[in-house]
Parts: C-alpha cells; sequence; structure tokens
C-alpha cells in the first residue's frame, strides 16, 4: 500500500546546534523498505560527517544552498543541481557555508541487490543534472533527465530520475515489478494513484510504492511539477496497463539549460531494462 505524508510531519531531529535532521524513510515507518532516507538541515558554517557501512551504498542530492563536500583528498562545492554517490566505506563531511538542506539516502547491505559492489565498488561520483541530456515524452509534455543510473553510478543496486510534468499532464497506469519506488516533490502540485486511489500531492512531499503497486501521476495548478524518483533495486520490469502508450523517450539535444548535454542518449521505451547509452 501506498504511503505519502510531507516532510512538515516529521519532527526534525537536532543533532547538534545548527543540525537537524528529519527521518523520512525509516524501518519503523515502513518495515518494508530497502532505503532509508533522512532530509538534513545545515546551518551556515555547521558540517556533518557522514559514514557508509562495508557493502552498503549512499547519495546525497543537494536541495537548497551550497555544501563543500570533503572526501579526503577531494574538497567538492556543491549546488542544487548536484547528486553525490557515497561508495561502500566512504567518510565524507558536507558543509553549508551559507547553509543547506539536502536528501541523504542509504541502502544497508546494498551488495544483495548488486554483487559487483563487493567485487568492484564504485568510487565516490558527482553528477550535476542540469548538465545531463532531457528526453521528451512523445505522448505529452513530460520530461525526463537520468540521475542515477549504471552508466552514471557504476552501480545497479539503484536507478533514478527527475521527472518535469507541465500543468495537466499524467503518466500512463504501470506498475514495477523487482524494486520499491519513491518520488520525493521537489516543486508543484497534484494527485498521485495508488491502485486507482487518489492522494493529494504537493512540494514536499514524499510517495512510497510498493513493488508491483499500480500508479501513475497527474500534475495539477498553472505551474509545472518536478520530483526526483528512485527505484531499488535499478534493475526491475515495468508493466503497463492495457491498452496504455507505453512511456517513450526522445533526445532533445539539450540540458535544462537550454544547452548542449555532457553525453547524447538514444530514443528509446521505459520497459524491461535500462538502455545501455543510460
Amino acid at each position: 500500500m501506498a504511503v505519502t505524508f510531507n516532510q512538515s510531519s516529521v519532527w526534525p531531529e537536532v543533532l547538534a546546534p545548527g543540525i537537524e535532521r528529519q527521518r523520512l524513510l525509516t524501518s519503523a515507518r515502513l518495515p518494508r523498505t530497502k532505503v532509508l532516507l533522512d532530509r538534513v538541515k545545515l546551518a551556515p558554517g555547521k558540517s556533518i560527517e557522514l559514514f557508509v557501512e562495508p557493502g552498503s551504498l549512499a547519495w546525497i542530492q543537494i536541495l537548497e544552498g551550497e555544501t563543500l563536500l570533503t572526501a579526503p583528498p577531494a574538497k567538492l562545492a556543491l549546488g542544487s543541481t548536484h547528486i553525490v554517490l557515497l561508495p561502500p566505506k566512504a567518510t565524507v563531511s558536507a558543509s553549508g557555508k551559507r547553509g543547506a538542506v539536502l536528501l541523504h539516502a542509504q541502502v544497508p547491505q546494498a551488495s544483495r541487490l548488486d554483487p559487483k559492489l563487493a567485487e568492484e565498488p564504485p568510487h565516490l561520483r558527482v553528477v550535476d543534472w542540469s548538465r545531463e541530456p532531457v528526453l521528451d515524452s512523445e505522448h505529452d509534455a513530460r520530461k525526463r533527465i537520468y540521475i542515477v543510473t549504471p552508466k552514471l553510478f557504476g552501480t545497479t543496486a539503484v536507478k533514478g530520475e527527475m521527472i518535469v510534468y507541465p500543468p495537466g499532464t499524467q503518466a500512463s497506469r504501470h506498475h514495477h515489478v523487482g524494486a520499491e519506488h519513491f518520488m520525493y516533490v521537489l516543486k508543484g502540485r497534484g494527485t498521485a494513484y495508488a491502485n486507482e486511489n487518489p492522494i493529494a500531492v504537493q512540494a514536499g512531499d514524499l510517495i512510497y510504492y510498493d513493488d508491483c503497486e499500480r500508479h501513475y501521476l497527474r500534475s495539477e495548478g498553472d505551474e509545472e511539477m518536478v520530483f526526483a524518483e528512485f527505484f531499488v533495486p535499478g534493475a526491475y520490469k515495468t508493466v503497463w496497463a492495457e491498452g496504455a502508450p507505453v512511456c517513450t523517450w526522445t533526445p532533445t539535444g539539450r540540458n535544462i539549460r537550454g544547452e548542449k548535454p555532457v553525453r547524447e542518449i538514444e530514443r528509446h521505451m521505459s520497459g524491461t531494462a535500462t538502455p545501455q547509452d543510460v
């Protein structure tokens, strides 16, 4: 059964003066989840240390502000278009010079989902999604930007995308086999459907779908709806409702800035496997 709630309903835990953590996805809230998700707020000048257990995986998505990520010997200046993979055994420090808000996701024992993690663990990787290719839906005005893929992050334990729904657009009804799925709404509002039951959603909402749960989403209001969505594991099958158009994505040859992207992706359908160039 789908779980939906707004971040404002989760009481912040004060880890230290100027450092707050909201536990959005936890084993206590959702015993079946394979992924843990926190929203972390750093006051100006404050920092938090993050450690990834052996065999586990984590990533950070910067939501607001600027973050200095220290992963010796590297120091990385990150903004609201960056997502960072934290590999097994990584220890990093994130600080907000002028303050920052970030999502911190963890997949404990991710090597169960991707056996290659134990043999060939990926390195720390940074993706600027504003420079990645934008793909247009062939059936409507929606847009997709891949942010976590085997090619970008070097693992099949997780997959992620940024999705843009202009006002009044919606996806076809479908479900995924072999992965749990959650969305974090960054902007706008709409209606999420879970097994045909409507749920009003807005910016700051987290929407969690179980494996095989039928769902789709529709944007409403006069501004676009933008959300980040993640699948754990990243290898799964998508099944579309009978007679529904299968999502087909066509490269635009540009990024969200309107510039040439850092790479190219071929036209493809959302189906049984992630294309090799994604």
